[in-house]
């Protein structure tokens, strides 16, 4: 079965050619079969297929905006991708690998962790539905990362197929006041190798880090995906996105609450 009508490659050979470049981290010249995903069932169909042959298992999920100008192919206000459990660094200072070649970001980010499992196939209408799933509010960054340098340039459909192009998250400590502020005053701000790069806050997130929350449980419910207790999932961007390569240094400030550093390393091959 192929993913895309107008792709020679079946989903199976675009998820084999992603995975194989993660793992041997090896960058790819083209999108595999060069015609990305059209639709968002063809780009989640290549992202499970990929989820199913992954040697590992999923430790969180991120959730990303759908841009404006795409929302008419993709009728979504946002993405959604896996976090690798290997991908996952509970620390506030880390070096974090991407592949050389490939496409390298930061993201200063909200992370919720899941308090609970989520019912499969179970669907919310607002987000004060889902607060017993909120098992605290962390600092986070997320490192957006594809072995296919133009990857974010094609738009949702290839980002989704290759894991929502993300690489990993740093996750560092708990803003444990986080619901007993406006979303405004949590302000976030980035360097990236000692200059400033973006400022924002948790209310860039459209409805706050929890409506991103209840766009991830009911897209999965629409995949019979669960959510397990632990699970760490990435809200979205609050400064912007900044592109990074191997060797650069990062430094973000969560209010007076948090701060996360790192360094971005290249990545090193993985057992298949």
């Amino acid at each position: 079965m192929t993913a895309d009508a107008r792709n020679p490659l079946t989903a199976e050979q675009i998820a084999a050619a992603f995975r194989q470049g993660r793992l041997s981290a090896t960058a790819l010249a083209a999108y595999p079969g060069d015609v990305t995903p059209a639709t968002l069932a063809a780009a989640y169909h290549i992202q499970d297929v990929a989820l199913a042959a992954w040697p590992g298992p999923v430790g969180g999920w991120k959730v990303a905006a759908v841009q404006p100008q795409w929302r008419e192919q993709f009728p979504a206000e946002r993405l959604v991708g896996p976090v690798l459990a290997g991908n996952v660094w509970q620390t506030d200072s880390a070096q974090v690998p991407v592949v050389e070649g490939g496409y390298a970001a930061v993201e200063v980010e909200f992370a919720i962790r899941i308090a609970k499992p989520v019912p499969v196939g179970m669907h919310f209408e607002r987000p004060a539905e889902i607060g017993d799933y909120v098992g605290g509010v962390h600092a986070a960054i997320e490192l957006a990362g594809s072995p296919l340098k133009n990857l974010s340039p094609l738009g949702p459909g290839a980002v989704i197929s290759d894991f929502g192009n993300n690489a990993g998250l740093v996750v560092g400590d708990e803003l444990k006041d986080f619901f007993s502020q406006p979303l405004e005053n949590w302000t976030t701000r980035i360097s990236i190798n000692g200059q400033e790069a973006g400022a924002g806050d948790a209310a860039r997130i459209p409805g706050g880090p929890v409506s991103a929350l209840l766009f991830l449980i009911n897209t999965l419910a629409d995949r019979r995906i669960a959510l397990k207790a632990g699970d760490w999932i990435s809200t979205g961007a609050s400064t912007g996105i900044h592109p990074v390569a191997v060797g650069d240094t990062f430094e973000a400030h969560f209010a007076n609450a948090a701060r996360i550093s790192g360094r971005i390393v290249g990545a090193t091959p993985q057992p298949a």
